[in-house]
């Protein structure tokens, strides 16, 4: 049963769509990007999200204090860590909250998942690399890079999905697929596109 992660929510009207479509997960970025919100933005914009929906705070290198606060005061429900963060910063990080970890890997090629032992984080989140920014790059990266390798925890997969492609990568068997551009119009959220992909996701569901 892959479940659905609609990223980068910023606006009240985001909110009224993910609140109809029900996506297990929704990301409120908190890093350098256009989908930004602010730890205020982000409050207001869970204070209005059906409960049902994981809020999950996007971070790259952020201050553990600013993590930890935005935890105590339930705004976020998971944490994303999607930048360079180490392995001591993660352990550093389940210490001090209690919250469910997802530690981003940008995937260039097979040496870019042989790290993924090294992390203390309760999921994976397998994205695109490139050198130009940490994730949205709307890029795919060879599947085929995980065969015969064993992740040792359940992992979220993103990097260049929409409703047209997300069944193909569905045989890599996911926890969980991720998107936000490929869900986007001019780069808002479009209630339509949103609708498409998890239908898409959900008939496969439906289908196992």
């Amino acid at each position: 049963m892959t479940k659905v992660k609609i990223c980068g929510l910023k606006r009240q009207e985001d909110i009224a769509f993910a609140n109809r479509l029900l996506p297990e997960y929704a990301g409120f970025v908190f890093a350098a990007s256009p989908r930004q919100v602010s730890a205020g933005q982000a409050a207001r914009l869970r204070a209005e999200m059906d409960l049902r929906v994981q809020a999950v705070g996007v971070f790259v290198q952020e201050e553990l204090d600013f993590i930890k606060r935005l935890a105590s005061e339930r705004t976020i429900d998971v944490v994303q860590l999607h930048g360079d963060e180490s392995p001591e910063y993660c352990r550093e990080l389940r210490r001090r909250i209690k919250l469910p970890v997802i530690k981003v890997l940008r995937v260039a090629n097979a040496a870019s998942l042989r790290c993924a032992a090294d992390y203390e984080c309760d999921y994976l989140l397998l994205d695109t690399y490139t050198k130009a920014a940490y994730g949205g790059s709307g890029q795919r990266f060879d599947l085929g890079l995980l065969q015969n390798i064993s992740l040792q925890r359940p992992f979220f997969l993103a990097g260049g999905l929409d409703a047209h492609n997300v069944k193909e990568v569905l045989a890599v068997k996911p926890y969980a697929v991720d998107v936000s551009g490929g869900v986007e119009t001019e780069g808002r959220k479009d209630f339509a596109k949103m609708s498409a992909f998890i239908d898409a996701v959900k008939g496969s569901r439906e289908n196992d």
